[in-house]
């Protein structure tokens, strides 16, 4: 009896651990769809220069592949205002302001890729220099802030002003809704083709390259995966959520909405009254936009489409390394959640921004060493060169015995036919003054 008692305690200690990963494995499929909801929607991001942002919480990643092949990690802290003001969250007006600050957002992230990859990837011109030694940046920042305001006033002639124009000319003051068909396909027109102009420039594809690697890596975290090059490459590369589905709804909420619009107002008044209810426009697309990237049905798949579409021009299949940036973004964003990610702080320069080397501190030390010798060799191919130009000048040719007779003789007679000239000039000097002295040396005897 004890023997069988023993033999069924051994056969219970035995079946427990083998039942125990059952358990767990259930538990985790049973978690992964709250898992993969809880995650949607909770990171964005945008494609920057040579680099992706990440967006999670508070906190903006900015990774960028330097012109050397390493990776430099930008830290930006911004706590949206719908998390600080109540009234900001409500809805339709936190699409608005979300609007704007992803502006102010993308503007200042633009320039720190910009400024990080662009110190490596070309020298300042002397013009540059001379700007900046004499006016400082603050030159710069008020050509960038014309440059802003040139570009909106060309957006605003551009879907604004000319669809408006071209609606009254064609369909009068009578037909509202065709008027306004008319606007939102000229609108849509113009976007589509300014969007597939941009792309045919070699460095805007590179960037719609890295933004199809943010799409993609996105995809992978919602979905729950390891996010490794292998899955991430798996992923599709058209979102819901991404930003040219944003202004394509905006642009078809456009048409809708412009139908309340008497057809018989003036043009300015009618451009002016679509400038207002501009805001009410976008907050609704937002709240759309939200709701089509946790939800998928008919209703959402048909305002999407479009979007979607438009994604095969703003999209494009990225290479192994600029998914990695990606990942390496998404994981900085989300630090509470991956902790294999190593960042070293690189030596801070004077007025630099704080970046952080995506490495150890074993690795950062090579590298900055890899790149000190890099330097002198570049320096010391400097000198070379200058010293091989200087010494490639060509010096006076030589003389032999017999030139150099004839070259003498050559000046002796130059020499002496001065010399007669001089002569008589003085007689004749002397001719027409006779009481005048001679000077000194006035001619050779």
């Amino acid at each position: 009896m004890n023997r069988k008692n023993d033999t069924s305690v051994k056969e219970q200690k035995q079946s427990t651990p083998l039942s125990e990963p059952q358990g767990r494995e259930n538990s985790k499929k049973e978690d992964k769809p709250q898992t993969i909801a809880c995650r949607l929607g909770k990171v964005g991001g945008e494609a920057v220069i040579e680099g992706v942002m990440m967006r999670a919480g508070n906190e903006c990643c900015t990774t960028v592949r330097m012109v050397d092949g390493s990776m430099r990690l930008y830290r930006t802290h911004h706590v949206p205002l719908r998390r600080r003001y109540r009234i900001c969250n409500l809805p339709i007006l936190r699409g608005v302001i979300n609007f704007i600050e992803s502006l102010v957002l993308s503007y200042r992230i633009m320039g720190i890729s910009a400024e990080a990859f662009g110190a490596e990837a070309m020298e300042e011109s002397r013009t540059e220099k001379w700007l900046r030694e004499k006016f400082g940046r603050g030159l710069m920042d008020v050509a960038m802030v014309i440059g802003i305001v040139l570009g909106l006033a060309l957006a605003f002639g551009l879907f604004f002003y000319l669809p408006v124009l071209a609606g009254t000319a064609v369909a009068g003051t009578e037909h509202g809704a065709l008027k306004s068909l008319i606007e939102s396909v000229i609108k849509i027109g113009i976007f589509v083709l300014y969007i597939f102009l941009v792309s045919l420039m070699p460095d805007i594809r590179r960037v719609f390259q890295y933004h199809g690697a943010e799409h993609k890596s996105i995809f992978c975290y919602e979905h729950g995966e390891e996010l490794t090059v292998e899955n991430v490459k798996k992923q599709r590369r058209f979102h819901p959520r991404c930003g040219t589905s944003f202004i394509f709804v905006i642009l078809i909420l456009s048409f809708f909405f412009a139908l309340l619009i008497p057809a018989s107002l003036p043009t300015a008044w009618r451009v002016l009254t679509k400038l207002l209810i501009l805001p009410l426009v976008v907050g609704v697309g937002f709240e759309f936009i939200m709701y089509a990237g946790k939800h998928e049905n008919l209703f959402t798949k048909i305002l999407s489409a479009p979007g979607l579409w438009m994604q095969r021009i703003t999209t494009r299949e990225p290479d192994d390394e600029m998914m990695e940036v990606a990942i390496t973004s998404l994981k900085a964003a989300l630090q509470d959640e991956f902790s294999d990610l190593v960042l070293t702080p690189m030596p801070e320069k004077t007025g630099a921004k704080p970046s952080w080397f995506v490495g150890d501190a074993s690795q950062l030390a090579e590298y900055l060493r890899a790149r000190e010798i890099q330097a002198q060799a570049e320096n010391t191919s400097q000198a070379s060169a200058q010293e091989e130009s200087s010494d490639a000048v060509p010096s006076a040719p030589q003389q032999t015995d017999g030139e150099t007779a004839l070259s003498n003789a050559a000046v002796a007679q130059e020499e002496k036919s001065d010399a007669e000239c001089q002569t008589f000039q003085t007689h004749s000097d002397h001719t027409q003054n006779p009481t005048e002295t001679p000077r000194s040396g006035g001619y050779a005897s």
